[in-house]
């Protein structure tokens, strides 16, 4: 009697749940159809091609395809772990994205306080249209600005000349490429990484700073102890997401920064990627590594959310 009451319940949650589907499609079909497009995008550019990721635990022949290619297990994983590049690699990208942690990662949310602060709206306004327009540059035209201005006549190359008395092109320094990988980076980003922080600074309840002003809490007062605790959640979100990321150094800017002389600090795990899948035409062996990265780069995402969940309530999932 029991088995048959669970059965009818479990089939009219069923029906419940599809007339529930079907009219809410029927209600809010443009919205749909708005977003059909993106939902098309992700699976075909994003959820197809982890089919692709297979190609790691074989020999792969582009000719003979997945049915003629051989299995070999994970021989490509081994042979990566067993390379002395395997801690070379890891190094320079813990060390590229460590850096960029602490000093990107914050500005922005400071940026966006000062911002917050502004009381003329017109210069408010400046601020952020000049802020924001480097992520709108194109990344080639921002590596040739680099390059210009750090080369051994432009203006960075020269201020540095000036101060230790040589002559360098600065990209040619391996010690000055995480420098200057991190510093423009700052540069590029600043403004448009801000939008996220004014945007929970919006939501922030007024109220709390009139009654911190009747109070007598002064400005930074207020920052302290009712701007940042009021964009928390957010911040431990970014956070969590800029961590879960930590390996997912991208291989673009580096490409076009770097030469030989730089590749003991420069080459990273994707730059290696890309080198022997594209031109060494290694597909196999750049899969297993690139797949290793997503790998570590999930568990880190699912580890720092379950962190954050536990000290403070606040996670992604």
């Amino acid at each position: 009697m029991k088995t048959k009451t669970a059965d009818i319940q479990l089939k009219t949650n069923k029906e419940s749940f599809s007339y529930r589907c079907k009219r809410d499609f029927t209600k809010n079909w443009s919205l749909y159809l708005l977003a059909l497009p993106i939902i098309l995008f992700y699976l075909i550019f994003h959820f197809k091609p982890m089919f692709g990721a297979i190609i790691a635990f074989m020999d792969y022949n582009p000719f003979a395809g997945y049915a003629g290619s051989t299995w070999v297990g994970f021989k490509h994983f081994k042979t990566f772990f067993s390379s002395p590049d395997f801690y070379h690699l890891l190094r320079n990208t813990l060390k590229i994205s460590v850096s960029s942690i602490i000093f990107s990662f914050p500005l922005p949310i400071i940026f966006a306080i000062f911002l917050n602060e502004l009381r003329s709206e017109k210069f408010s306004k400046t601020v952020k249209t000049i802020s924001y327009l480097p992520h709108f540059i194109s990344l080639v035209v921002i590596c040739g600005i680099i390059k210009t201005f750090v080369s051994s006549d432009g203006l960075i190359g020269s201020l540095a000349g000036s101060i230790t008395g040589r002559s360098l092109n600065l990209l040619d320094d391996p010690k000055a490429f995480v420098k200057i990988f991190v510093g423009s980076g700052i540069w590029q980003s600043l403004g448009w990484d801000s939008i996220i922080y004014v945007a929970a600074l919006s939501s922030v309840d007024q109220q709390l700073y009139e009654a911190a002003s009747v109070d007598g809490c002064g400005r930074f007062g207020k920052m302290w102890h009712i701007t940042l605790p009021g964009i928390l959640p957010t911040i431990i979100i970014m956070l969590i997401l800029k961590l879960g990321g930590m390996l997912a150094v991208g291989y673009e800017k580096i490409i076009l920064l770097y030469n030989p002389l730089t590749y003991d600090t420069a080459d990273v795990i994707s730059t290696y990627v890309y080198r022997r899948g594209l031109q060494e035409f290694n597909y196999s062996f750049s899969t297993a590594v690139g797949l290793f990265n997503s790998v570590i780069n999930f568990f880190m995402v699912v580890v720092v959310n379950w962190i954050s969940k536990k000290v403070s309530d606040i996670g992604i999932m």
